[in-house]
């Protein structure tokens, strides 16, 4: 079983920047693919970007492409979302996610297709 723990969170001003991490304890993550997911105040968890567990790949919701990168260092157990150009409209709590991949090239995108969850780090962007 794999522990995440996320931190990096904060308040920030729309336009700015922040580096959220992710560390895991338990397990190496080198055979977990891992995503970041994002819930806003009355709404329901939604997905931000996945990576494979090789690091190769990489996708990102539509919302969020473009400023975001995802990014993994399976040495330091640690996996990043580097976020730019934030907006109000990201503030929300992110949550980090795992799961088994055995497929060196695959992500996932669903909340439903993640086994290991990590408490979550509230991001607050201010207008």
């Amino acid at each position: 079983q794999v522990q995440l723990v996320e931190s990096g969170g904060g308040l920030v001003q729309a336009g700015g920047s922040l580096r959220l991490s992710c560390a895991a304890s338990g397990r190496t993550i080198y055979m977990y693919a891992m995503g970041w997911f994002r819930q806003a105040p009355g709404k329901e968890r939604e997905f931000a970007a996945a990576i494979s567990r090789s690091g190769d790949t990489t996708y990102y919701a539509d919302s969020v492409k473009g400023r975001f990168t995802i990014s993994r260092d399976n040495a330091k157990n640690t996996v990043y979302l580097q976020m730019n150009t934030l907006k109000p409209e990201d503030t929300a709590v992110y949550y980090c996610a795992a799961v088994i991949s055995y497929s060196s090239g695959s992500y996932y995108t669903g909340v439903h297709g993640y086994d290991y969850w990590g408490q979550g780090t509230q991001v607050t962007v201010s207008s």
